[in-house]
């Protein structure tokens, strides 16, 4: 792995998905307290985590990220980045979580969100990301508010989880948000 490539923080590593992360991804996203918050299938099968990984790795607006915690390396996460799009200089935070239940309520996700949103704001210059979370999901709903997301609204029937429809809420940061809140402090 090459290191440039690789978003530190204090606590965690923050590395481009590489394939024998799937089993890892297969295990965890076949979980309920996983996938609850994401528009995923239930039990969402190696078979299936495999052929998103590799379709998703060919597309340029596509970028899939481990969360390993330092010292080890033990991978604990995952991120989603899509629709990036450089000639509107926007992208679509698609997914976070922390897979293990004693990994959560550590602050590690929001370690990682704001370690992707530097990034994402100085190193890739983008000049927007929109967030979409279920509207159950009042943790994602109540970090992304903490770190300056504004609310945009419901993009009714934008997803589908287990054959259903299912809205969508989305938020959205500008880099002059970040500047203004995440930056500055």
């Amino acid at each position: 792995m090459d290191r440039s490539k690789i978003i530190e923080t204090p606590n965690l590593a923050i590395r481009e998905s590489e394939f024998e992360d799937c089993e890892f991804f297969a295990g965890w996203e076949s979980r309920e307290d996983v996938n609850a918050f994401m528009s995923l299938n239930n039990n969402h099968s190696y078979k299936e985590v495999v052929t998103d990984f590799i379709k998703n790795s060919r597309d340029p607006a596509h970028k899939q990220y481990t969360i390993t915690l330092k010292p080890d390396g033990r991978p604990i996460g995952r991120l989603f980045l899509t629709k990036i799009n450089y000639d509107m200089d926007s992208l679509n935070f698609t997914g976070l979580y922390i897979a293990e239940q004693d990994d959560r309520r550590r602050g590690y996700g929001e370690e990682a969100l704001r370690a992707m949103l530097e990034h994402i704001f100085i190193v890739l210059h983008m000049e927007r990301v929109s967030i979409d979370h279920l509207k159950n999901d009042v943790a994602a709903a109540f970090l992304c508010r903490k770190i300056g997301c504004r609310d945009e609204g419901i993009m009714r029937h934008a997803g589908k989880k287990d054959g259903k429809y299912v809205d969508l809420y989305r938020m959205s940061l500008l880099r002059a948000d970040y500047y203004e809140k995440i930056r500055a402090k």
